[in-house]
């Protein structure tokens, strides 16, 4: 299938970019569809939404506005012909058989483009909102993501009511129609980087979504959870995360970064996403984030993609060299920025061997 180019977090205020600037991306739904629309007609393999329930405190517009990730994925799936749309659920939210029959309807709007972002969740305000304790411990949060996992694979897999007694859900009568559009489930990935979350996509997902240093530490990462896909008979391939800031010259690269993600930076902001992802995500390491402050004001932690077109191309490659099968972007304004990204980098991919020589060609990602 080759190398997979995707976009992450636009139905969210500010996107990935933790900053001021005034061309931030607002996530307006006009602004969505016209990049859904984009994104379609430029190849671009898919679009991945985070999902976000309260902003991150009082004096900052990161992420105040989200738009629901479900909904967004319906509309966005309406309006678009090829891309793969997935919706992100939080396991600790969403009851499994509502999001069954939810996720399996999408499938079917969209004729089997949908796919499933699986989280297990780790914002304690978020818990709060809803009523609930946040876990104190991984091993906890992941065993209730995977207990919500096999209820709705098995809503969608059999015709006949079931009953379900386990630690989390206790339900009596199960059924769910219609199934997913194509009979056997939808693409799923899983947003994990502690150890917890790559063993539960390793068990689970057909792609692990997860936070590198970059390429040299990522290879690593990626071996290991083949490894361990590859113990339960299953294949998996792996994901990450990048912000791109691409121009016809480094130096003007390099001076907007700076720009909107340290002149611009919402530092407050900053400092209290990683403060959080520190205490209760572990997606990041203590070290990792003692040196990622300019990174979270500039995409959220993921690897910087800066640089002229011949740089990012080159940045790119050294992931799919990785074993990398695919990377999910963001932009300071997607939908702005997209356009020169596709016309000048994604080229320069395929010549390198990197993406299909026609665009027409990309696929989403599908079951093993």
């Amino acid at each position: 299938m080759g190398f997979q180019l995707g976009l992450f977090s636009p139905n969210t205020e500010s996107g990935l970019a933790i900053t001021n600037a005034p061309e931030r991306w607002h996530a307006t739904w006009d602004d969505n569809l016209r990049l859904a629309r984009l994104a379609d007609e430029k190849g671009i393999d898919f679009l991945l939404p985070v999902a976000r329930w309260t902003d991150w405190g009082p004096g900052t517009d990161f992420h105040r506005s989200a738009l629901d990730p479900l909904v967004w994925a319906s509309g966005l799936l309406a309006a678009t012909s090829r891309i793969r749309v997935f919706s992100t659920v939080h396991t600790a939210f969403h009851h499994p058989v509502v999001a069954a029959k939810q996720l399996a309807t999408a499938d079917h709007l969209s004729k089997g483009r949908i796919g499933l972002n699986i989280v297990a969740g780790w914002h304690a305000p978020e818990y709060e909102m809803f009523g609930l304790t946040l876990p104190d411990d991984h091993d906890t949060r992941y065993a209730l993501a995977q207990e919500w996992w096999d209820v709705v694979k098995r809503i969608w897999s059999v015709d006949e009511p079931f009953d379900h007694e386990g630690e989390f859900f206790q339900l009596k009568n199960v059924v769910g129609r219609p199934k997913p559009y194509n009979g056997h489930g939808l693409p799923v990935i899983n947003a994990g980087s502690s150890a917890q979350g790559r063993s539960f996509a390793a068990r689970n997902a057909d792609r692990a979504f997860t936070v590198v240093g970059g390429p040299d530490d990522g290879a690593e990462i990626v071996r290991a959870i083949r490894a361990e896909a590859a113990s339960h008979g299953r294949a998996v391939g792996v994901f990450t995360l990048g912000h791109v800031v691409c121009r016809p010259t480094k130096a003007e690269a390099e001076d907007f970064l700076r720009y909107y993600a340290d002149e611009h930076a919402d530092w407050p902001a900053v400092d209290e996403v990683m403060r959080l992802q520190g205490l209760h995500a572990q997606s990041f390491t203590p070290e990792m984030l003692q040196v990622y402050r300019g990174r979270f004001a500039a995409g959220h932690g993921s690897c910087p993609l800066v640089g002229d077109p011949d740089t990012v191309a080159d940045a790119l490659a050294e992931f799919a060299s990785a074993g990398f099968d695919g990377i999910a972007l963001s932009f300071l304004n997607y939908a702005d920025e997209l356009g020169y990204f596709a016309d000048e980098v994604m080229p320069r991919l395929r010549a390198r061997g990197v993406l299909s020589t026609d665009p027409q060609e990309t696929a989403p990602p599908t079951r093993p």
